[in-house]
């Protein structure tokens, strides 16, 4: 018998699915995919996705978790910090102490919760100099993770996700086959599944000269980085006035018919 029949996905613009385009204005992501795979074999299956694009860690735990908590779900995915290791001066080992406390109140409500650690951004300009932060918060998660018994989703470890058709064109999201590796990931640290699919090799590309690759950083610096500086310095976030994609626990089918 399948151990869950209700999930909870809590976050920010990874969670809620950017850039994985559903119909309409919608994404899918990873944790709608990951659902998706576990309701093919759990018709009574309930999902529900709280995350939304651009919310510091202190936002998903205040707005979020407790709704979470509300809806008595049997798994939780809770992924978040990611815009707070971005912002200069920001703190990881305080970060995890914040983190912690949400982690041990969902455990305490009785659900089984996956962790996420951050990506390996050694390959991404200007965010590689992030490189040191994220590391230090992924090992706060590790602790967490052992001392809450809570599942591991290993970002970082995750090599196949450091090939450039892994992200969309902002390099801060996931394409939708980068989504898609990430499901997979999850759904075998569930234990439902052992094939390894999420690693298999991409097929073989080839690389840009030294020129090219240089300028489509700029590009890419232009276009995406110095708006996200921008709406910083604001106070601005994409996520400003948006509500949760899927608020309430439901089967599968009546969530993609009402959402998509």
């Amino acid at each position: 018998m399948l151990r869950w029949n209700s999930l909870v996905s809590l976050g920010d613009s990874f969670t809620e699915g950017m850039d994985d385009p559903g119909p309409g204005d919608t994404y899918v992501g990873w944790a709608d995919r990951l659902a998706g795979m576990i309701a093919q074999n759990a018709p009574e299956f309930r999902y529900a996705n709280l995350a939304i694009r651009g919310k510091f860690l202190q936002e998903i735990i205040d707005e979020q978790v407790p709704l979470a908590i509300s809806l008595k779900p049997d798994l939780v995915t809770f992924c978040g910090g990611g815009n707070d290791i971005m912002v200069p001066n920001s703190d990881p080992d305080a970060l995890a102490e914040v983190y912690e406390v949400a982690v041990a109140d969902l455990r305490a409500a009785g659900c089984d919760v996956i962790i996420f650690t951050g990506f390996d951004t050694k390959n991404t300009p200007l965010l590689r100099s992030l490189r040191g932060k994220v590391g230090i918060y992924n090992t706060h998660l590790w602790s967490i993770a052992e001392r809450y018994h809570c599942r591991m989703v290993d970002l970082w470890s995750m090599h196949v996700l450091q090939d450039r058709r892994a992200w969309s064109e902002d390099r801060l999201h996931l394409s939708p086959e980068g989504h898609q590796r990430v499901a997979l990931k999850a759904y075998e640290v569930l234990g439902l599944a052992d094939d390894h699919s999420w690693n298999e090799p991409w097929p073989a590309l080839e690389q840009a000269d030294w020129v090219t690759q240089r300028k489509a950083d700029l590009k890419w610096a232009r276009e995406h980085v110095v708006p996200w500086i921008g709406r910083q310095l604001r106070g601005e976030s994409m996520g400003d006035g948006l509500a949760p994609k899927r608020p309430e626990l439901l089967p599968i089918a009546r969530c993609t018919e009402e959402n998509y």
